[in-house]
């Protein structure tokens, strides 16, 4: 019998729980505690027997409601385990949430997915590229119309370097498609950039700029680096970076200068079909991790509940 036990934040052994995360054969950098701690200060979990299985719980409370949903930067959540990891385990977990958590909106990773039949979850996609392969092959499987952007960018005389400072990434996103980003505030940012700032802090943190032959910043890129994975984290262009596939270069070079090796790149998705085909275009294939979500109010606290966060969202 599994003994999962809920833990409020401050009875949360930390070195317990960074152990787990290190050695489970499913572990991710967004469960991490000090990834956490940015991203959803107070987080909360269940976690099993002394730490052999490990589920982070970030709740809040809105209406007098208190609800469970992935926060911004974590694409994926759920159990990891440093042993055996099955439906059954993953719904016994589901079950020990807190029957005061009352609507649950959580990512689970690849393989945490709960037995459908008690819990049915929606599949959401995700891209990877493994580059253990020479460069020259990995090249090679890219689409006709990446190869195109390509040659499209190596005629703009466009450069890349290294050590872009990453906030510069963040403004150059701002100053673009942050303008049609409603639901980012600046909290949304200044979460991203304590987030990046550690990450770097830590080790695991790379930014990338392209700048044009005019030597202005038109495409830079975060990536997070850690146990065998590059994640492609946050990106930002701009509409003349657009014209020249400025971050198709990016990305490019960046599998150029890891490949080969044993780096999976995570392109972090997308379920938006036109992202999805780009990644693809580099010859990633689909995987998928799993959405769960469940309502426990009754049917007016549903309806309630609904029509008061619309009424915020028009505010």
């Amino acid at each position: 019998m599994h003994k999962i036990r809920f833990l409020a934040h401050d009875d949360i052994n930390k070195q317990k729980w960074d152990a787990c995360l290190t050695h489970a054969f499913n572990g991710n950098v967004y469960a991490t505690s000090w990834y956490l701690d940015i991203i959803h200060p107070g987080w909360a979990a269940l976690v099993e027997d002394d730490y052999v299985r490990v589920m982070p719980l970030p709740l809040k409370k809105k209406y007098g409601i208190t609800y469970a949903y992935q926060p911004f930067f974590a694409q994926q959540h759920g159990v990891f385990s440093v042993s055996l990891l099955t439906p059954d385990i993953v719904t016994e977990f589901i079950k020990r949430i807190p029957a005061y958590v009352r609507v649950i909106n959580l990512n689970l990773n690849s393989v945490s997915a709960p037995d459908p039949a008690v819990f049915p979850f929606m599949k959401y996609s995700n891209f990877m590229l493994d580059l253990i392969n020479e460069y020259p092959v990995l090249h090679n499987k890219y689409n006709t119309n990446t190869k195109r952007n390509l040659k499209v960018a190596e005629k703009s005389g466009l450069t890349m370097t290294p050590s872009l400072n990453h906030e510069e990434i963040i403004t150059l996103f701002r100053q673009n498609r942050g303008k049609e980003v409603s639901k980012w505030s600046d909290q949304q940012y200044q979460t991203l950039n304590r987030l990046m700032y550690q990450a770097v802090y830590q080790g695991m943190g790379l930014s990338y700029g392209v700048y044009n032959a005019h030597n202005e910043l038109v495409s830079g890129a975060f990536f997070l680096k850690r146990a065998g994975r590059l994640i492609f984290l946050f990106s930002g262009t701009s509409e003349q970076g657009r014209k020249v596939s400025a971050l198709t270069f990016l990305i490019d070079a960046v599998i150029k200068d890891f490949a080969p090796g044993k780096f999976i790149l995570d392109f972090e998705g997308s379920n938006n079909s036109d992202l999805a085909r780009y990644y693809a275009g580099f010859g990633a294939r689909e995987t998928s991790y799993y959405n769960l979500q469940l309502n426990r109010l009754s049917p007016i606290s549903k309806l309630m509940f609904k029509m008061l966060s619309r009424l915020k969202s028009s505010v």
